[in-house]
């Protein structure tokens, strides 16, 4: 069996597209696979919208694909439901529409512009008229950890010492230490994104996929067979070896 997953997106749509192409090609020679979206949909990127209305799309199809829910498509939902309730991953000086997080380039997508430098309550009520109902929808309906394989699939990590079926949602999709320090086996190869690295490193125990695609790096798509990983490129495959 072999699975396929590609890293944080924030909005970049050509890229989403592109790595799928990719995975298309790939399976052409070795056969069909299931496809996992790390999470991390929306923000930064010029086309939230149009990412969430492929996914959409290729899920109504009856593509193979799991879209998990990464901390961004979280605060997207959370400011839609209340723009005031604090998110507790989140220091408490920041919102969801600050600069650094990217909120309001998600908001610009439907049509709400300025979201950042207006009121918000301006902003939350044109918010709610602009993005469909099945958009919040299919947000609401992420699962946040996949099992599949010899992987286990999650937007951020997980906290080391709990068992898989205690791990909380806040540090499924937020969680960095002490998840990152971790040398010892979590069990199944964790499959993650969330913390940018310059390209796909697999760590052993670990594999991050994130390579900064919010910040103008590429989109990681990989091919995972147990817990050996490849990355995917125009050429082909290039194998992924553990750093430890």
């Amino acid at each position: 069996m072999h699975l396929y997953a590609i890293g944080d997106i924030h909005g970049q749509l050509g890229l989403l597209q592109a790595a799928h192409a990719l995975i298309a090609a790939d399976m052409a020679r070795h056969g069909p696979g299931r496809v996992v979206h790390v999470g991390d949909l929306v923000d930064r990127g010029p086309d939230s919208r149009g990412v969430i209305d492929f996914l959409i799309r290729g899920l109504s199809r009856g593509e193979d694909w799991v879209v998990l829910k990464g901390n961004h498509d979280r605060m997207f939902s959370r400011f839609i439901a209340n723009p005031h309730e604090p998110e507790p991953g989140l220091r408490a000086e920041l919102s969801w529409l600050h600069p650094r997080l990217g909120g309001a380039d998600t908001l610009r997508s439907y049509g709400v512009a300025d979201a950042g430098d207006r009121p918000v309550a301006k902003v939350h009520a044109e918010a709610i008229g602009a993005v469909p109902a099945e958009h919040l929808a299919f947000l609401a309906a992420r699962p946040t950890l996949h099992l599949a394989g010899d992987c286990v699939f999650v937007h951020a990590g997980i906290r080391p010492g709990v068992p898989l079926a205690e791990q909380v949602e806040r540090d499924l999709v937020w969680i960095r230490d002490p998840f990152l320090q971790a040398t010892e086996s979590f069990g199944p190869l964790v499959v993650h994104g969330h913390t940018v690295v310059d390209e796909a490193t697999h760590y052993g125990n670990r594999l991050n996929i994130d390579s900064g695609a919010a910040y103008g790096g590429p989109l990681s798509a990989v091919v995972i067979e147990g817990r050996e990983a490849a990355l995917l490129t125009p050429t082909g495959r290039r194998n992924l070896i553990p750093a430890r």
